[in-house]
């Protein structure tokens, strides 16, 4: 099943397409930016996860727009012309893989009926999009669908490959067009795109680079050389995934970040790290948190893949209450998300100079990545009590989603955007984690996180047995 500019898929045949024709401004080849890198290492390494990568996003079209298909079609068309990174494939440049931004292209819409429920059509089609990898070589780094009830578009379904698009720049480009839909057309430039990114990473940004290195190399040296012990052979694949849909969670992070004056993501990895560690005797550990790298002066509208992996080290061998442990996540993963932009490559060289293996050096710690798309905002206080708490989590749902084919840790948790609540899943090596304690240790989670909302909680932090890593 392709997807590409020229080939129209073979499930498709039977259904209504359109097509955007576009026409954008000259931007030629680039090597690969860093996040690049990283991601066509991994593919190398374990194959296309491209059920996870694969970005889904609805937009519902508001009544105050034009919303007829043709006009829906151009506003797509101009959206794709606006932005050089919807436009970029990833090709071999001089026999090394490279981003090449074409000029001008067409890009097929699939047009799907709606009815009594447009929303609900929508995101069916955003699932069907996006179960297929896309081909980064021919096809144009986004899906599109038009969900149409009565000769109007309802709902745009927009899939982004993470190729040259991450979940801060796929805000960027889904505001844009709520405008152009909105206003007609953009007259203001656009923030640096995917190949503008690549340059400054291979020629200005090379010091900075090295500034995060040397951070990385001596921050880790702080770590015990403590290998983990199996519990087991583990299950097959070896990584398995369990999420907890929760409002309590929500709502008890807010409430804490509110009162310590840090970020509910914060928050968030300090319990996620209690969780882990509440039963653990190792005192010092590492912490992996996913960085957006918008810190950069002209780099809050850039549009490209810019998420890397930050560093930072947590001591907690004196064993202090939660809110001190919240402090000191918060302040620990500032310095490390300051320090997440770097050329992967250099950093490997590094690790291998001073005798560690890239590939298993991090296993023992801990990985954190908040997609919610409130992360970076002022998020409101609620008003909620303790009884209102309480009952929140007798709603919350766990379940078993995909496992991960491979990883560097193994224990790894992402944060996403749920209706009334967030989503928290955590994936465990089942050869050092025993999988039953998944729904145990987030269950954890959302106690010491409700607990912690409502009163001070001294270490241990919670009765609830978690996990021993």
């Amino acid at each position: 099943m392709r997807f590409a500019d020229a080939v129209v898929p073979a499930e498709w045949a039977t259904e209504t397409l359109v097509h955007a024709e576009f026409q954008g401004e000259p931007a030629g080849t680039a090597p690969l930016t860093w996040a690049q890198q990283v991601m066509w290492r991994a593919a190398a390494r374990s194959g296309s996860n491209h059920a996870f990568l694969n970005l889904r996003r609805t937009v519902a079209v508001s009544e105050r727009v034009r919303a007829d298909l043709s006009s829906v079609t151009r506003a797509v068309a101009l959206l794709v012309g606006r932005h050089g990174a919807l436009r970029t494939r990833v090709r071999p440049v001089d026999g090394e893989p490279g981003q090449e931004t074409a000029v001008a292209g067409r890009l097929p819409l699939l047009v799907v009926p709606g009815g009594t429920d447009d929303t609900g059509a929508a995101r069916d089609v955003a699932e069907r999009l996006a179960a297929v990898a896309f081909d980064h070589a021919e096809e144009w780094p986004l899906r599109v669908a038009l969900v149409v009830t009565d000769d109007r578009v309802r709902q745009i379904v927009v899939v982004f490959s993470h190729s040259t698009v991450d979940a801060h720049a796929a805000e960027v480009v889904l505001r844009d067009l709520r405008l152009i839909l909105l206003r007609g057309a953009l007259t203001t430039p656009p923030g640096p795109q995917s190949v503008d990114v690549a340059r400054l990473q291979h020629g200005a940004d090379r010091r900075r680079s090295e500034r995060s290195v040397d951070y990385w190399m001596r921050e880790f040296r702080r770590l015990p050389a403590q290998p983990l012990t199996p519990v087991g052979p583990g299950l097959t694949p070896h990584l398995h995934r369990g999420v907890l849909v929760s409002s309590a969670v929500d709502l008890a992070a807010r409430l804490i970040a509110a009162r310590q004056r840090v970020s509910v993501s914060a928050v968030l990895l300090a319990g996620m790290t209690a969780s882990a560690v509440a039963h653990s005797d190792r005192q010092v550990h590492g912490l992996f948190p996913m960085a957006h790298n918008r810190f950069r002066n002209g780099y809050a509208n850039v549009v490209a893949n810019l998420g890397q992996i930050g560093f930072c080290v947590l001591d907690l061998a004196d064993r202090p209450g939660f809110g001190t442990v919240v402090d000191r996540v918060w302040q620990a993963s500032l310095d490390g998300l300051r320090h997440a932009y770097y050329a992967p490559q250099a950093l490997r060289e590094k690790f291998d100079d001073e005798g560690y293996d890239p590939a298993t050096a991090f296993l023992p710690h801990y990985y954190f990545n908040d997609v919610r798309l409130a992360v970076g905002g002022a998020e409101p206080v609620p008003e909620v009590t303790e009884r209102d708490l309480r009952a929140a989590t007798t709603r919350s749902t766990f379940s078993w989603t995909a496992p991960l084919l491979a990883s560097s840790w193994h224990l790894l948790t992402h944060v996403v955007d749920e209706p009334g609540g967030v989503g928290t899943t955590v994936t465990v090596d089942t050869r050092y984690i025993p999988v039953e304690s998944v729904e145990p240790m987030l269950r954890g989670l959302e106690e010491l996180l409700v607990d912690a909302a409502l009163r001070d909680v001294p270490w241990p932090w919670s009765t609830t047995d978690r996990i021993a890593c």
